[in-house]
């Protein structure tokens, strides 16, 4: 078990130690629930009325926050302290499952595939004809890759994670358990036969550092391309719809959805359960809430909520009036 002291924490952190503590901090916990020996986080004044009824012996608080820590217990005051934590938590990160050898004798491999320096993939995977694996890529067990993927260095993909062909992924990517990338898309039209499905001929294209959630769904594109930009950030149970192009640094939290062709421009930021119709634009640094429905294209730094999908400000104005109109 990994175990530090207030010092080297604060050393990691560089923030600014206040009051000591002499026990060994064994974990981070949060403050209702930590225990001593544990470390907890204070990043907003609503938990500061917490710590007196903490067991914790330090947080790490946020530098504005103003409290003591008490008798044998410490504080690191930081700038951010979700940052801090951040940084805190990959220190007291376990280990990676282990792979007994770098290449499992189960694995099927075809004689085409090129493995970069450092691979390692686990049992009852399958890597297709013609699939390029960079440096340092971790294929957990029960992985297929289809054919003609390529997929750069020190990327991670976890068990029961399906790419199929032709698909392009960047480096430094992380892919939880269950993600699906390239099915086909949902496209069928009315015909003599009953419902006559479109073929989707393209592939899904995946930036640098792109990490998506369990069970998430990306489909290829109809005639080019799906496509998410660098540093996009994905939850789990998302569905990425044929031939959307993300910009960078977007975030889809979970049930969330994109139909077809949907463009997000760098910086979006797309809440639970919300819903985008298909060829709609959300353009950079906007903010869809939580359960929203989008039907119509979204400003620059606009935030919108509701069903459909408007403007915060207007929606809430909405809002206050049917409140008023129901208490008569």
């Amino acid at each position: 078990m990994k175990s530090f002291t207030i010092k080297e924490i604060n050393s990691l952190l560089n923030g600014e130690l206040i009051g000591n503590c002499s026990e060994e901090i064994t974990a981070p916990e949060q403050i209702e629930k930590a225990k001593k020996g544990q470390i907890t986080f204070i990043g907003n004044k609503k938990f500061a009325r917490l710590w007196d009824s903490s067991n914790a012996s330090a947080a790490i608080i946020d530098a504005k926050i103003e409290i003591e820590p008490g008798v044998d217990k410490a504080f690191i005051k930081v700038t951010n302290a979700d940052l801090a934590m951040a940084k805190l938590l990959e220190a007291f990160q376990p280990e990676a499952p282990h792979f007994e050898t770098d290449i499992h004798p189960t694995a099927v491999i075809d004689k085409t595939v090129t493995l970069g320096k450092g691979c390692k993939i686990g049992a009852n995977s399958y890597i297709g004809k013609n699939v390029v694996l960079g440096d340092g890529v971790i294929v957990y067990p029960n992985v297929s890759i289809f054919d003609d993927t390529t997929i750069g260095n020190q990327t991670t993909i976890w068990s029961g994670t399906v790419i199929r062909e032709r698909t392009v992924i960047g480096n430094n990517c992380i892919f939880h358990n269950n993600v699906s990338i390239g099915a086909d898309g949902f496209g069928y039209r009315p015909s003599e036969q009953g419902l006559t499905k479109i073929p989707h001929i393209g592939n899904v294209v995946i930036g640098n550092q792109v990490e998506v959630g369990a069970n998430s769904c990306i489909d290829r594109g109809k005639f080019s391309s799906t496509i998410l930009g660098d540093g996009c950030k994905i939850d789990n149970l998302v569905q990425i719809g044929h031939n959307s192009v993300l910009g960078r640094f977007c975030i889809m939290a979970g049930n969330s959805g994109l139909a077809g062709s949907v463009t997000l421009g760098d910086g979006v930021i797309i809440g639970g359960s919300a819903s985008i119709k298909d060829h709609t634009t959300i353009h950079s640094g906007a903010k869809v809430g939580a359960g929203s429905g989008v039907i119509a294209d979204v400003a620059a730094g606009k935030t919108v909520v509701g069903y459909p999908a408007t403007d915060s400000r207007e929606m809430m104005k909405q809002w206050v009036a049917l409140r008023k109109l129901a208490r008569g």
